[in-house]
């Protein structure tokens, strides 16, 4: 005989619980079981996109701040040619070291 068996035969015999209270009982808790195994593997997946997600997000954080020190350097060098562009000794005229570094 099986566990379940062993305890709801007494059961049976002094109370007479009816066989179909018994198998309502023992289906409703199978699918309460099966619903569990099938949320936990949900939650497995789930986590595991939110791992990917993370490893994305991190990769994004880091383009962001090269992106920052790549606008911070361009407007400094910006700065320096607006400067040396209105500088009194060569109004008007490219000086001969930002020329050469144009023709590379």
């Amino acid at each position: 005989m099986t566990i379940i068996t062993e305890h709801i035969q007494p059961l049976l015999e002094t109370k007479r619980i009816p066989a179909a209270l018994v198998a309502a009982f023992l289906l409703q808790t199978a699918g309460a079981l099966f619903w569990t195994g099938s949320a936990a593997e949900r939650i497995t997946v789930l986590e595991s996109r939110a791992d990917a997600n993370q490893s994305a997000i991190g990769q994004v954080a880091v383009l962001e701040e090269r992106s920052r020190t790549m606008q911070q350097s361009l407007d400094r060098i910006e700065a320096k040619l607006d400067q040396q562009l209105s500088s009194p000794a060569g109004a008007g005229e490219v000086p001969n070291e930002v020329r050469r570094r144009g023709r590379r």
